[in-house]
């Protein structure tokens, strides 16, 4: 009886492991495939935005012109200014109200952003940082808004809410129908080297001047599209800016003896420079090759050291712009040369003071050059008639001007090291005409669109500029460290840029390392630029999105890239492929119609070589996957009598197993080495399982006994 007790028990556990292992067996679960489309991720095409990523026959975008008159007061270091708005209702909807940004609210004395930064007591701190934030009275910034006008002159309602202000409209505002409305303002303007910013002004203590980099600096109206509705998010700081494309008239009132360089096309050059400028001028406009001295450093010397009380105006006509951007200073010195541009004439300029030249001198009009011809050789003819680099000591763009770093030694020479920065940043800030300046994507919502794209594009022109050019940011190896970082303080790429932790690696480094390597390793030159000038030349002067690029890289290259897009733009996940190991084998004859294969522990030759067969020696390779990203495994083999052999395996290799792989190769020669990654095009965040064998006792026979164990 005992025992019969003991055997149903037995019974019934047996039988309750068989139904928990049945019930396991049976459980379900979604497609966590790494190669599943990202259909469930990106919105729905439709008449605005297609499946293929171009724009549909039902897109639209709105239209804002501006009319400006602007007074540099330099005595005050103020901006003053009057500007006229022409909104244009090209959507299909009707609109309630219009949105403005205020982006010098920022800067204003209730601003929120200082109260969003954390902040501690430090140990110690310097006399001027103490001041500067326990004694000085706050910078009074922001915009002065003095009035809001209806086109008749009649007051306009209207709510600001931080760094933007509700147009209250008084009857909707139709689709096809325009609204204009006049807004007057003034603000302060800031020392950007001691108080920060995107731009402002440097003061020289030598004859009292200062350098205006000026942008931000009127009421610019919000994007809205089918996307975002308006896109009205703050501005703390960090994430740039969405903006409409329009036609600018703009009059800018400034000193005498100011030279002045701004968006658009100078409308009265013979008012504003000399006649002597003016010949030099004339002949930059044919001088291809190197720059032309319009105002060379000897007379911005002797300009810098008195300062007129007369003014001088100047008027610009951009069509078809985004933003606005202006640089003005009695210390500039002005260069300019030609640049052909498929046929077309472009001006590359720079304008700088002698604290700058003569690195300035040296490099600045000649990377403008370069960049122009790089950026339209991979995308699109670069459509305005001039970009210009501005000594600004910080790093910002702006439509066909941009302020740039980099500076010599007192003494006029420089290192390497500042030669190099300085280029680099020119390169970047003069390519973002490209991205996002006409392929106008929303910086607000995803700053990788502008900094990763255009990141991507300066390492092109930074080789053509120099093929020993010291690429920092976008190779693979340059990424490693921080996708091998803590998780914790990393985001994907598909962040708002104001929510991630490091902007640089995430905005521009990584993204530009994810094109390189599609473009050297994924999908090859031809394919890539293929597919990456296509989506450049459909959505240049229109505002694409994620989906938009994804899709017509795609699209254009016949290539399934969601498996990637995936991986990384969306995850945090990391390359890490190593070798499990190698078994290896001979084949005999077995018989007259069987060749057995028979694994060989040795480290000699095998033997037996069936006849006529070609390959003498056999080898199973296991690959495993201990990152969460699938890459393609590129393999380098090296054989006994020293010749190499390089393989890629598609990413697709790994569409079964995401964890382990194994591949049978074949050769008439041993195999005394394999390397993954030999070049290291993969950012594989752990290279010490790369190679094998590995040591002297992890050879070709070991293999076998750890499989068993």
């Amino acid at each position: 009886m005992k025992k019969l007790g003991l055997l149903i028990l037995s019974m019934f556990f047996i039988s309750s492991a068989f139904l928990a292992q049945e019930s396991k067996t049976k459980q379900g679960h979604t497609n966590q495939n790494k190669f599943k489309q990202l259909k469930e991720l990106l919105p729905t095409p439709n008449l605005q935005r297609t499946a293929s990523g171009a724009p549909g026959i039902k897109y639209t975008q709105q239209k804002v012109d501006y009319t400006m008159d602007i007074l540099l007061d330099d005595a005050k270091t103020r901006i003053y200014g009057d500007e006229t708005i022409t909104y244009h209702n090209n959507s299909d909807d009707t609109l309630p109200y219009l949105w403005v940004q205020l982006d010098q609210n920022m800067r204003a004395a209730d601003s929120k952003t200082p109260d969003i930064q954390t902040s501690r007591i430090p140990s110690k701190t310097s006399k001027t940082r103490f001041n500067k934030a326990y004694i000085e009275t706050p910078f009074d910034g922001g915009f002065k808004i003095e009035s809001v006008k209806n086109i008749d002159g009649s007051n306009l309602s209207h709510t600001i809410n931080q760094t933007m202000m509700r147009i209250n409209l008084a009857q909707p505002l139709a689709s096809g129908e325009k609204f204009q409305f006049k807004i007057k303002w003034w603000y302060n303007i800031n020392n950007h080297r001691t108080q920060g910013g995107r731009s402002g002004y440097e003061h020289f203590t030598e004859n009292r001047n200062n350098n205006y980099v000026i942008a931000q600096f009127y009421p610019r109206m919000c994007v809205y599209d089918n996307v975002e509705g308006w896109q009205n998010d703050q501005f703390w700081g960090r994430s740039e800016f969405a903006l409409e494309f329009g036609d600018f008239t703009v009059n800018i009132t400034t000193p005498e003896d100011h030279m002045l360089g701004a968006t658009g096309i100078l409308q009265n050059p013979e008012e504003v420079f000399t006649r002597k400028e003016l010949k030099r001028l004339e002949k930059a406009k044919k001088t291809f090759d190197k720059p032309v001295i319009i105002r060379t450093q000897k007379e911005a010397e002797k300009i810098e050291k008195t300062k007129s009380k007369k003014t001088k105006t100047w008027k610009f006509v951009a069509k078809n712009v985004r933003d606005y951007a202006f640089a003005s200073s009695r210390k500039f010195i002005f260069d300019a040369m030609a640049v052909d541009i498929n046929g077309k004439t472009v001006m590359a300029q720079s304008l700088y003071s002698k604290e700058a030249n003569p690195l300035y001198g040296d490099h600045s009009t000649r990377a403008v050059a370069q960049t122009l011809k790089t950026y339209s050789r991979y995308t699109f003819d670069y459509p305005y008639h001039k970009a210009i680099s501005v000594d600004g000591q910080m790093g910002m763009e702006y439509p066909q001007i941009c302020f740039n770093p980099g500076r010599p030694n007192p003494d006029g020479t420089y290192s390497d090291r500042t030669k190099y920065r300085m280029i680099k940043v020119t390169i970047h800030e003069v390519g973002h005409n490209f991205f996002p300046m006409i392929v106008n994507s929303d910086e607000r919502q995803w700053t990788w669109m502008d900094e990763g794209l255009n990141s991507y594009m300066e390492m092109l022109a930074e080789l053509d500029y120099d093929p020993n050019f010291p690429i920092t940011r976008g190779y693979p190896k340059n990424i490693v460290r921080y996708m091998a970082g803590d998780q914790s303080r990393i985001a994907p790429i598909m962040s708002k840029g104001d929510h991630v932790y490091s902007f640089g690696s995430n905005a521009y480094g990584k993204p530009a390392t994810a094109l390189w390597i599609l473009r050297e390793t994924i999908m090859g030159k031809e394919l890539f630029d293929h597919a990456f000038k296509t989506y450049a030349q459909r959505w240049k002067f229109k505002h694409p999105t994620p989906a938009d690029f994804f899709r017509t890289m795609e699209d254009a290259s016949g290539v399934d890239l969601d498996w990637f897009w995936r991986g990384w733009f969306y995850t945090t996940d990391v390359t890490d492929i190593g070798i499990e190991g190698v078994r290896k084998f001979y084949a005999k004859d077995a018989t007259n119609e069987t060749i057995e294969f028979i694994e060989d522990t040795s480290e000699g030759l095998s033997i037996n070589k069936p006849k006529k067969a070609k390959s003498k020696y056999f080898y199973e390779i296991t690959y495993n996957k201990p990152g969460g990203l699938v890459m393609p495994i590129i393999v380098e083999f090296t054989y006994d009598d020293g010749t190499k052999q390089k393989k890629m395996y598609p990413a697709e290799i790994w569409r079964y197993n995401d964890k382990q792989v194994t591949k049978a190769v074949h050769s008439d020669k041993q195999i005394t080495k394999i390397v993954v990654d030999p070049e290291l095009e993969t950012a594989d965040v752990d290279t010490s399982n790369n190679s094998f064998p590995r040591n002297k006792e992890d050879g070709f026979s070991k293999f076998k006994n750890k499989m068993k164990n």
